[in-house]
């Protein structure tokens, strides 16, 4: 059975007395404050970013050379860093990445059931001499959807290594860049990835271990050929290779399995490629063998940028909880979650909602690619519910596209809301800053609170819950930690 944890989110208004509360819990159990200018003039900015995508790039020359200790870091930047949208306005911005978001939610949903329905692999006849989509049955779906990738990550790739910026994906497996010669690439920011240039780049044959762990694969002249789809119909398909990652001034590591791209659709905002980070066999962490694994996602409206590191100790303070097994995907990172608390007054959900039971279905995970935190209809609700009783005297606005709770905060500054507070197993918490789950949804003061119903068996909590705080991925001993301010 899964281990259960618990989690608290805590919520006051902008003018709630405190009373009863007030006398047996601290005031940062009940109340905090959400910063509505500085959120306002974060969403102002970030149409006005410089971003790196639109400079010249320039490529590592340098030898790989191995790693040189069993830690290592790259920088990680949030996604409207380094790609100019050119939305006209903030609330245009919003939409956008609130579209992104629900495509990637389904091809999540997508992944699981295709997994519980025991899909795991199609065994293909040749394919024709330029490999299309339709060439590949039964496709299966990772955590990116189009466009959805929020945070990159730089990777030189090859020897000599050449640098590229690569979306960092929690909810996939299998690694891919795209690759030349290109019968149908997207846009990037830098140049396509040339494998003659590289001295190390290999081609991995149809009964290596690799090729036979891909869930969709084909084999042509005895070369191993994968395809992932995506839930909103945009796919990568090329050979299946191995070759050297470098990570920044921290080393190599030779052989990495990982798809070389030369038919990809899809918007992926000029990333090269992608970086799985799932917990099945083809992931980058499970390949070398990482023992852990972290990262801090800024505030996507930032310009900074933080860390993804690879092996390094989690942060003494860290709030734990331990990882749950599906038996049925390995994929997902699992957390044990049975209710949550408003204004640190528990809020009744039945546990069993969140649970995995023994077929796979139900449970809750952590990604980083998903934005919105999605509950099920009944626990999103009971949440909710106990929210708006808390915010009573905040002045409402209209919905605003899969948010159903928002509040007109135009002529505030500063307004006191209830604290959202994640209480895991044995009595553990964790505190989030107001700006992580009451968001600006235009520039004119909406903010919306941001959580959502799904009628999926599957709750995800996103990203917008994780900025700011580092989330560390002990897989050796099973568990998450999250720290705040470890950015």
């Amino acid at each position: 059975m899964a281990q259960k944890t618990f989690f608290y989110l805590a919520f006051f208004s902008a003018f709630f007395t405190l009373t009863s509360l007030s006398r047996t819990l601290p005031e940062s159990e009940t109340a905090t404050f959400l910063d509505v200018s500085a959120s306002l003039r974060q969403a102002h900015a970030v149409l006005s970013f410089d971003p790196e995508f639109l400079k010249p790039l320039e490529s590592q020359s340098q030898e790989s050379r191995p790693l040189n200790s069993s830690a290592f870091s790259l920088q990680l930047h949030p996604r409207d860093a380094l790609f100019n949208s050119q939305h006209k306005d903030y609330k245009s911005l919003t939409l956008t990445r609130l579209d992104r978001d629900s495509a990637r939610v389904n091809s999540l949903h997508t992944k699981l059931q295709l997994a519980l329905q025991g899909i795991k692999k199609s065994d293909l006849e040749p394919m024709h001499a330029e490999i299309l989509p339709q060439d590949l049955s039964t496709p299966v779906v990772s955590g990116v959807s189009q466009g959805s990738g929020e945070y990159f990550s730089r990777i030189g790739v090859g020897t000599p290594a050449k640098s590229f910026y690569m979306v960092l994906d929690t909810g996939s497996d299998v690694n891919w860049l795209q690759c030349n010669p290109c019968s149908d690439c997207y846009q990037q920011s830098d140049p396509v990835f040339s494998p003659a240039g590289s001295s190390t780049y290999s081609q991995l044959t149809c009964d290596a271990p690799q090729c036979q762990a891909l869930h969709v694969s084909a084999c042509r002249a005895n070369k191993c050929l994968y395809q992932v789809s995506y839930g909103d119909g945009s796919y990568t398909v090329g050979n299946y290779v191995t070759e050297t990652l470098s990570f920044g001034n921290s080393g190599s590591i030779n052989k990495i399995a990982l798809g070389c791209g030369h038919d990809n659709e899809g918007l992926f905002v000029g990333a090269a490629g992608l970086l799985g980070l799932g917990g099945g066999p083809l992931s980058l962490t499970s390949q070398f063998k990482a023992s852990s694994f972290s990262y801090c996602l800024v505030n996507r409206d930032s310009s900074a940028s933080s860390t993804l590191e690879f092996n390094s100790a989690p942060p003494a303070d860290s709030v734990t909880a331990p990882l749950v097994q599906n038996g049925k995907v390995d994929t997902f990172y699992y957390v044990g979650l049975t209710g949550f608390s408003v204004g640190g007054q528990p809020v009744s959900v039945p546990p069993s909602l969140f649970a995995v039971d023994q077929s796979g279905n139900g449970g809750i995970i952590v990604d980083s690619g998903t934005a919105i935190t999605r509950l099920q209809t009944q626990a999103y609700n009971s949440l909710r519910d106990a929210f708006k009783r808390f915010t009573s005297d905040l002045p409402t606005a209209s919905s605003f596209a899969l948010f159903d709770t928002c509040y007109d905060l135009s002529s505030r500054t500063r307004v006191q809301v209830p604290t959202v507070a994640f209480q895991f197993s044995g009595g553990k918490s964790l505190s989030l800053p107001a700006k992580n789950y009451l968001i600006p949804v235009d520039s004119a003061g909406t903010f919306c609170f941001a959580f959502a119903p799904t009628s999926s068996s599957l709750s995800i909590i996103g990203n917008v819950q994780q900025q700011g705080i580092r989330v560390s991925y002990d897989l050796a001993n099973k568990r998450v930690g999250f720290s705040p301010n470890k950015c």
